[in-house]
């Protein structure tokens, strides 16, 4: 249990918005619960949220102690009162979510404070007390690949260390299989190829070049690619990613002639469409493990398929 007095300053306030600004911690959610809980109390007694404090006033606030913390970037998790997953597949190992676009993976993608998907993914796992951080002071679950915000699909968690070494170790060895469904503009020339290039990333402008011949500095890019649809001069093509480079399957599509539908930093937004970013899904998953797994192993020869990818029913 915590105690504050309200100073002068504070006097006024509503009880809700003090706590709230007071402990910013605490979600929103949890903190309407706890006044109807009387969990928060005011002089000793419970009080409506809209309690307008008065100086001198004395809370009581019966809130674990985790939430009394400075707000970083390793407790984010804390202000996520209910988590909100599409979870594809789980074990005690390791989980597979579904990522809607819009959504960044990590803080430093420019996401809000809590709202990434690591945010939730802890979240999540903290609530089942699945991961105890307060008990272990070690290993934080954490995410083994990463997609873009404006992609959509299935991103992999590792909920242990040897978890997260060794699919760390499968993607640096391409051993997990991972297909993406694209939208892109024309006729891909043949329907089913392979695209091969050098790929220069310019950190500054968060873009990518690709060229034919190598540079300083440019790295091998290489995409499996087959045409699955047609209709409106619109293709949809499955791809799968030889190289995992930044961008890659966007930069390299208009590259060929065939940037993605509604990709304006690499194409153009075509107006006949009301689609303001790029139609690309990381869609299905295969562990094909060519050495030994380890802890993992039981997950060798499995795949893992999203249950809808909205753009390819929309134009297909």
């Amino acid at each position: 249990m915590k105690e504050f007095t309200v100073g002068k300053n504070d006097a006024g306030q509503r009880l809700d918005r003090f706590i709230s600004k007071t402990v910013p911690l605490l979600p929103a959610s949890l903190l309407q619960k706890y006044i109807r809980l009387k969990r928060i109390k005011v002089n000793g007694k419970g009080a409506p949220r809209d309690t307008r404090l008065q100086a001198g006033d004395v809370l009581q606030l019966y809130i674990n102690d985790e939430f009394f913390e400075e707000p970083k970037q390793d407790n984010a998790y804390l202000t996520v009162a209910v988590p909100k997953l599409n979870i594809v597949y789980e074990d005690e190992n390791i989980l597979l979510v579904d990522k809607k676009p819009g959504q960044a993976v990590h803080p430093h993608d420019g996401a809000e404070y809590g709202k990434t998907l690591i945010d939730h993914i802890q979240a999540y796992l903290y609530a089942k007390r699945e991961w105890r951080p307060r008990e272990e002071n070690s290993f934080t679950p954490a995410l083994c690949n990463r997609i873009d915000r404006n992609t959509g699909g299935i991103v992999i968690a590792a909920k242990n260390a040897e978890s997260l070494r060794i699919l760390n170790q499968k993607i640096k060895d391409r051993e997990l299989d991972k297909r993406y469904l694209c939208i892109v503009h024309g006729t891909p020339r043949p329907a089913d190829g392979t695209l091969k290039g050098y790929l220069f990333k310019d950190a500054a402008k968060n873009r990518v070049y690709v060229t034919k011949e190598s540079k300083v500095g440019s790295k091998t890019c290489i995409t499996n690619y087959r045409t699955l649809k047609t209709k409106n001069g619109l293709s949809l093509v499955e791809c799968e990613l030889i190289t995992g480079r930044t961008h890659q399957i966007r930069a390299q599509m208009a590259f060929a002639g065939h940037p993605l539908l509604g990709d304006g930093k690499y194409g153009k937004l075509d107006k006949r469409y009301d689609r303001t970013y790029q139609a690309l899904y990381s869609y299905k998953l295969l562990f094909d493990f060519q050495t030994d797994g380890g802890i993992l192993q039981y997950l060798h020869g499995k795949s893992f398929q999203v249950d809808r990818v909205d753009f390819a029913e929309e134009y297909f």
